[in-house]
């Protein structure tokens, strides 16, 4: 028979464990955290990402400025300094190109081309989907 006077006893050891790995997971991830410049990225449609420990990164702001894996490049020098980093570079190394939506197509272009004709075919524009 249960007796009505005895009080429950709560069990917070998993709540503590839970907690415990949640702060861990926070402490571990919080010094890889980048700053990145704020871009408006074109909506287009899910697709799995993949997470290649060998990439290039190119952001287009809109003021056509092109970052290259954190370094700062005109638009119109792109090409010369895209050659110049890429060198002995591999050549299946998937790129990503990450432009902001108010940009004109031929800014887009311009990049696009200038990693094609540099030799890399695997390329991928990033939208916000």
């Amino acid at each position: 028979m249960y007796d009505f006077n005895d009080k429950p006893d709560l069990n917070i050891t998993p709540l503590v464990d839970i907690m415990l790995v949640l702060l861990a997971i926070l402490m571990v991830t919080a010094p890889v955290v980048e700053f990145e410049e704020s871009i408006n990225l074109p909506t287009g449609s899910r697709s799995q990402q993949t997470q290649d420990v060998q990439k290039i990164d190119i952001i287009i702001t809109k003021e056509r400025v092109v970052t290259l894996n954190k370094n700062k490049v005109e638009i119109k020098n792109f090409p010369d300094s895209f050659l110049q980093f890429s060198s002995g570079k591999d050549q299946n190394t998937p790129i990503y190109i990450r432009a902001d939506k108010t940009l004109q197509y031929d800014d887009i272009i311009f990049v696009l081309k200038s990693v094609k004709e540099a030799g890399f075919f695997k390329v991928a524009l990033v939208t916000d989907g």
